[in-house]
C-alpha cells in the first residue's frame, strides 16, 4: 500500500449534513481497502480561481494508505457526485 494526500473542495451551498454524508463515502470507499490516518478540515477557504463561478469552496484534506485502485475510485465517484467541485490526491513520498 501508498501513502498518499487528498484535498476536497465542496461547494459551500451544499449543507453540512449532505456534505458529511458525501464525504462518509469517499471514507468508506478509502476504509474498505487501506486506512486513514489523518482528517484535517479547513471549513470554507476562497478559491485561487473561479470554480464553475463560485469563489469559496469548504476544503477537506485526508492522509492515508490505500492501494492505486482506491484513488481511481475516489475520481470516479467525486467526477459524479453533485456538491464535490475538485478532489485532487497527491502521492506522500514520506
Amino acid at each position: 500500500m501508498r501513502k498518499y494526500e487528498s484535498v476536497f473542495i465542496f461547494e459551500t451551498r451544499v449543507e453540512e449534513e449532505s456534505r458529511n454524508n458525501i464525504f462518509d463515502r469517499f471514507k468508506g470507499i478509502i476504509e474498505e481497502n487501506g486506512s486513514i490516518s489523518n482528517i484535517d478540515e479547513w471549513g470554507v477557504r476562497k478559491l485561487a480561481y473561479e470554480i464553475n463561478d463560485l469563489t469559496e469552496g469548504y476544503y477537506i484534506v485526508v492522509n492515508f494508505e490505500a492501494e492505486a485502485d482506491v484513488v481511481k475510485e475516489m475520481d470516479r465517484i467525486a467526477k459524479i457526485t453533485e456538491g464535490v467541485m475538485r478532489l485532487m490526491t497527491i502521492r506522500d513520498e514520506q
